[in-house]
């Protein structure tokens, strides 16, 4: 294999335009995407010194892949970690994470407030393979001490939450954890790995789905696991990637890479946006609560700004009725775009507890707060005055 464009010392953001590039014979400026699904050996000799390990070559794209290999390189030095594994979409890295660490008998302990299909994987699907799952308050430290008093294999946790954002002290609870030998893992799609660094605070695996803001304009799907668990990555993760399939295609990781290049630059202004909008609404009648990691009001404020660079793109509000008025303001909108998806260049609003929390039961939303008043907006980069007019005439619709 060519060797891959890097340089350890630097800056984050020149890593994010060139990390990990790879360039074949041609010297092409640009990542070129390698469409093919297998490669071709000098002898019988070499494929089976390559399927033996003897020799470090590209076998099956369902293994490995040069584009996908420049994305996965880029990450890791994004995350500062010592592997990376790329997957088919965000939710096939949940699994594979979990799934590859866990075998019948074990404990998992996860936080409440998870995103609609997280919850599914760790409350039925897991269970089901007779992985004992235990559910916590993840804002509520005493909880996580209680339940992890006993040997526990695996920690779960997204932080900020989706959709209500709430906070979790991850260096408290990886020290927790670590004490009755579990590894942490963390879904860390909200805060981006240019808001927060879960590895740093103690984290042992930290997921994303790329799908969101790693792409950042609704193009394509991708998946990631990042980990320094060398023997982890190279051990049970990878068996249970190449053996069960879910590869990212090259052309997927070619558009990834296309949108690294610009993460850093687009989270600022996301940041900036929200923070305005996030202001702005608390002025608006109609609102009974307004949540943002950035604002004082939110009660892991102190926690944000000891764990976060910065607060985030998503805001979420409560209307003061049920679900018809909730539905009656999204349809009022003239800018905004009612969809599921978060992380886009254009701001996109969603009511979870009808979409993508509603396999969980009526009982189980309202322990996370996810009632029919709940509006989660996914701020975008339009001009933040166009988002509030949008905002604003759509609550006195």
């Amino acid at each position: 294999m060519s060797p891959k464009e890097s340089n350890k010392e630097w800056r984050p953001q020149t890593n994010l335009v060139r990390g990990g590039t790879i360039r074949s014979e041609f010297a092409e400026t640009n990542e070129a995407i390698f469409s093919t699904s297998g490669y071709i050996y000098n002898s019988a000799q070499q494929a089976q010194r390559a399927f033996k390990n003897q020799e470090d070559r590209y076998i099956y794209s369902r293994f490995t892949n040069p584009t996908v290999g420049m994305f996965e390189e880029r990450m890791r030095l994004l995350e500062k970690t010592s592997s990376c594994r790329a997957t088919a979409t965000g939710m096939a890295a949940v699994w594979a994470s979990l799934a590859s660490l866990l075998k019948s008998g074990d404990r998992l302990v996860t936080s409440k407030a998870l995103f609609g299909s997280c919850h599914v994987v760790c409350s039925e699907f897991l269970p089901k393979f007779g992985v004992e799952c235990v559910m916590v308050d993840g804002t509520d430290l005493n909880e996580w001490e209680r339940v992890l008093s006993k040997p526990t294999q695996a920690v779960f946790m997204e932080t900020p939450s989706n959709p209500q954002m709430d906070l979790i002290d991850i260096k408290a609870v990886c020290l927790l954890a670590h004490k009755v030998g579990a590894k942490v893992v963390v879904d860390n799609v909200f805060a981006t790995p240019i808001l927060q660094k879960p590895i740093e605070l103690g984290a042992d695996i930290v997921v994303y789905s790329a799908t969101k803001h790693i792409d950042g304009q609704g193009r394509t799907m991708g998946g990631v696991i990042l980990t320094n668990d060398i023997e982890y990555s190279n051990g049970s993760l990878l068996q249970f990637l190449r053996h069960t399939g879910p590869a990212l295609s090259p052309f997927n990781a070619w558009i990834l890479l296309k949108g690294l290049e610009t993460l850093e630059l687009r989270m600022a202004q996301h940041c900036k946006n929200a923070r305005e909008i996030a202001k702005f609404l608390t002025t608006q009648s109609g609102l009974s609560e307004v949540i943002y990691p950035g604002l004082k009001s939110h009660p892991q404020y102190e926690l944000c700004k000891k764990q976060m660079s910065d607060a985030g793109g998503m805001v979420c509000f409560k209307v003061e009725g049920g679900i018809k008025r909730a539905f009656k303001i999204m349809n009022a909108f003239k800018l905004i775009n009612i969809s599921n998806n978060l992380g886009d260049a254009k701001t996109l609003a969603t009511h979870p507890a009808s979409t993508t929390h509603q396999r969980l039961s009526q009982r189980e939303r309202n322990e996370v707060g996810i009632t029919d008043r709940l509006v989660r907006l996914s701020v975008g980069l339009e001009d933040v005055e166009d988002i509030k007019e949008d905002l604003e005439q759509a609550l006195s619709a």
